[in-house]
């Protein structure tokens, strides 16, 4: 069967036409690794060597191998065997296995070749053992020690031992041993070079090393060698070819006196770039990672001051080969032409192989994987698109029918080439069945689906913006009206990150057409853009709405303390957060040891605005360490404080403050005691704080004056044995500290202590305090007065006595008391048996200058 006349393109095999194939078809084999050169050392003959070779395909490749052109007879040799694709060669043989080997891999499709590969063994054999004659020169000539470098395979390296190993030959400008020709190069020969010298030779693959015989340099006695113009002995090609990413080596030497020094530069005057190196002064140039620009003339300078001489030649530049545009037409395309092609392209530097697989298709129209949906709902007035993509070789002829009726095109309906099929603004009346139909000369098929014509979905309440407050809660809307047909899901978005369920604040409740979404508990983060998003069968609708969160203000920070004084402190801070509310005002607060907690304090401007980030505290004691912080508010309240400023002291005062309740009085007999509440320490203003206690007597006009530096006194007392009891005086009580004094209390009278007397109704109203003392009778046992009857001052005029019985005769004696002791017993009161009384109560009168003391019992 022949199909009809193409033109085929043969390409990589990436690019070929497997990707139209099901993934279970057949496939020709493709590499996966393949052979590489390979170097053996000669003395590893008994190891094997492995030539690696491996395909993919399908089915499975298989593998032969050749050498140098000839395929290798697997199953008659005994030292070469298979593993997958891989060769290997056991029992090395340096004469029979040497060479080019090719690996070729093939399956049902087809057959592929592998690039060429070399077996190559790598050895150095020894020097032909024989006298070398010596060479004589003159002193200050030049000379060439030649190495003759035994036959060998691999790279080598040169090196020249000075009379005994191991003193090798140190290169400078004067010596030098070449790479390229392993001949020592003397530039002028000095006493000192006088000796023997021996090559070394090693290769650089199997490490194996040869020594030369020696060879003598001897000095002529007949004069020395006068000075001459450099002249080169060691140069490089005019050509030399180099292969991208290469390093090159370039070397030059020569012979003179003065020794010559070496210079070089390129033929078109460019800088050498950095990565270009110069070793043993300059006689190699070393070019690492060779690329284009690399190529073009290099001239070599040698110059001493006799002349100079110059060696020149051209950097060529070769790349990984690459295939150059050629291609392969067949005609009258068959079945037989499918398979696997190579292209082949070769020159001096090497083969590269370029493979590609020729399918031929050939099949009926086939719809599987590409079915028409059996229900394909669409929004009335959308575009619907119905696609018809039949697997078919060659390519099928389309026909649709809506029905039993063909379609016909309109301005609403047209079919593409490929066998699309789109109606434009559908309604109800293009809601039906719809069948694609495909043939090609091989066949038909068909593929039916049937389209289903909906209602537009409208929101008909949405979210809508809001200003809402840090705690509390809201449900945003979302509802919608629908066909009844479609399946409605809702799903809400919160600053363009789906919203997960599970998340405790947030809630989707509704139902169909409801997926309104409740926030609980609302914080400071839930600030943002919200979208409801609608999604139907055939449509996605979504609703925005913004929400801002109001709080109290982020605390302020970086409180500073500027500047301080006595009674001042200027602080400085930077703003928080207002949280969806501007800050209105700011709030200072101030801790010290002395105080419960954190106080407000008064400042300057007295109302901090939010705009002003600076204020002066005002009011603030002396000498006393303070703590500060500050707090933001805005119309939803106060915030959290911000952290808390240094520690920071005023500074000291004279004091400001005098003691309180200053008074005193009784004591002992030729005393004054004088008493006051000591001064918070909060007020004290500075270090060394004390009291200076003042007094006179009446009458007089001149005061003492007494000091005491301990700053929780509150009592002293002044002992005169010409003091009289009783004695009033003038006091008071002032402070002082290291910063000077400060203020008085104002005066008061105190008395001096006084004698217990003999109580009489003309003297007892001196005392301060009464006593009343009761004895029982049949005990005659004196019971203590705060255990039955409360003290009274003279400004009360009764006392209720309770007694323990009423069958119980009682004596009552009343007694002056004052800081003298207790004076004489009053004339006693007997009480008996109250139950026999008419009235529980006995009056006694006590005349204290016109005025009564009322005792009821």
């Amino acid at each position: 069967m022949t199909l009809p006349w193409i033109q085929l393109l043969l390409l990589s095999v990436i690019d070929c036409l497997a990707d139209c194939l099901d993934s279970g078809s057949y496939h020709g084999p493709r590499w996966r690794m393949e052979p590489s050169d390979l170097f053996i050392p000669v003395d590893s003959i008994e190891e094997e060597a492995t030539l690696t070779c491996d395909a993919k395909g399908t089915p499975p490749p298989q593998y032969r191998w050749s050498l140098n052109g000839t395929l290798i007879n697997l199953g008659l040799d005994r030292r070469r065997r298979l593993s997958g694709g891989n060769l290997i060669i056991s029992n090395l043989d340096r004469y029979q296995d040497v060479g080019i080997y090719q690996c070729m891999a093939y399956n049902t499709v087809g057959a592929i070749l592998s690039r060429r590969a070399s077996l190559q063994f790598a050895y150095l054999d020894h020097f032909k053992v024989h006298t070398r004659s010596a060479v004589s020169v003159r002193e200050g000539q030049g000379v060439v020690l030649l190495c003759g470098t035994p036959t060998h395979s691999g790279d080598l390296t040169y090196a020249w031992v000075f009379n005994e190993y191991p003193y090798f030959v140190q290169q400078d400008n004067r010596r030098f041993v070449s790479q390229q020709t392993g001949n020592l190069y003397i530039a002028k020969v000095e006493p000192s070079d006088v000796g023997n010298y021996t090559c070394v030779v090693m290769n650089s693959i199997t490490k194996g090393k040869v020594h030369s015989s020696p060879t003598s340099l001897i000095l002529r006695t007949d004069g020395v060698m006068g000075e001459y113009e450099p002249k080169i002995e060691v140069n490089f090609p005019d050509n030399v070819p180099a292969a991208k990413g290469s390093t090159v080596t370039l070397e030059c030497f020569a012979l003179g006196n003065p020794v010559p020094e070496i210079t070089w530069k390129r033929a078109n005057g460019v800088p050498f770039p950095s990565k270009v190196k110069m070793k043993y002064s300059n006689a190699v140039l070393e070019i690492p990672s060779f690329q284009q620009d690399d190529t073009g003339g290099y001239e070599c300078v040698a110059e001493n001051k006799m002349g100079k001489n110059t060696a020149t030649g051209r950097l060529a530049f070769y790349g990984t080969e690459s295939m150059l545009s050629k291609i392969l037409s067949v005609s009258a395309l068959t079945l037989s032409d499918a398979g696997m092609y190579q292209c082949v392209a070769e020159n001096k530097h090497g083969v590269i192989y370029f493979a590609a697989e020729l399918m031929v298709l050939a099949s009926p129209p086939d719809f599987t994987g590409n079915v028409l949906r059996a229900l394909l709902k669409a929004k009335a007035g959308t575009t619907v698109t119905l696609e018809c993509k039949p697997q078919a070789y060659p390519i099928a002829s389309i026909l649709w029918k809506k029905g039993n009726l063909p379609i016909h095109t309109n301005d609403r309906i047209t079919l593409s080439p490929d066998g699309t099929l789109r109606l434009a603004n559908v309604s109800k009346s293009d809601a039906g069945s719809y069948t694609c139909f495909a043939r090609n000369r091989f066949g038909m098929s068909s593929t039916t689906g049937r389209l289903l014509v909906t209602d537009p979905t409208r929101i008909i309440q949405g979210p809508v913006d809001m200003e809402i407050i840090v705690g509390e809660s809201i449900v945003l809307p979302c509802q919608v009206a629908s066909d009844p047909v479609l399946d409605v899901s809702f799903s809400w978005a919160f600053n363009g990150h789906l919203i997960a369920k599970g998340d405790g604040h947030f809630e989707l409740v509704g139902g169909r057409t409801a997926g309104d979404l409740m926030i609980r508990n609302i914080q400071l983060y839930h600030a943002g853009k919200y979208i409801c998003v609608v999604d139907t069968d055939v449509e996605s609708l979504s609703a925005v709405a913004v929400l801002i969160v109001k709080g109290s203000p982020s605390p302020p920070d970086s409180v500073t303390v500027e500047e301080v004084t006595d009674s001042t402190a200027q602080l400085a801070w930077s703003p928080g957060r207002g949280n969806g509310s501007p800050i209105t005002n700011y709030l200072i607060q101030t801790r010290t040891p002395f105080t419960v907690g954190w106080q407000r304090v008064n400042t300057v401007p007295e109302i901090i605005d939010g705009n002003t980030l600076t204020a002066t505290v005002v009011d603030l004691n002396a000498w006393v360490e303070y703590e500060f912080r500050v707090l933001a508010k805005n119309s939803v309240g106060v915030g959290e404080p911000s952290p808390v400023s240094v520690k920071t002291r005023t500074e000291d005062a004279v004091p400001d403050a005098a003691p309180g309740d200053v008074g005193g009085g009784g004591g002992s007999r030729s005393e004054l005691v004088i008493t006051w509440e000591p001064v918070p320490e909060e007020l004290q203003n500075g270090e060394s704080f004390g009291y200076i206690i003042a007094f006179r007597a009446f009458g007089e006009v001149s005061w003492t004056h007494v000091a005491t530096s301990a700053p929780g006194a509150s009592r002293y007392v002044y002992r005169n044995d010409s003091i009289a009891p009783f004695s009033p005086f003038h006091v008071k009580v002032g402070t002082y500290n290291s910063k000077g004094q400060g203020p008085f209390s104002p005066v008061v009278t105190i008395y001096s202590a006084e004698i217990g007397k003999e109580m009489n109704q003309w003297d007892f109203c001196k005392a301060t305090k009464l006593f009343l003392f009761c004895k029982r009778t049949k005990i005659m046992k004196v019971v203590l007065l705060h255990l039955l009857v409360n003290t009274l001052t003279t400004t009360n005029s009764t006392a209720e006595l309770t007694l323990p019985g009423d069958d119980d005769d009682y004596i009552i004696h009343i007694q002056t008391l004052s800081e003298g002791g207790l004076g004489p017993a009053s004339d006693p009161i007997q009480i008996h048996q109250l139950s026999k009384l008419v009235v529980h109560w006995v009056v006694v009168i006590v005349w204290l200058n016109k005025k009564s003391v009322q005792l009821s019992l």
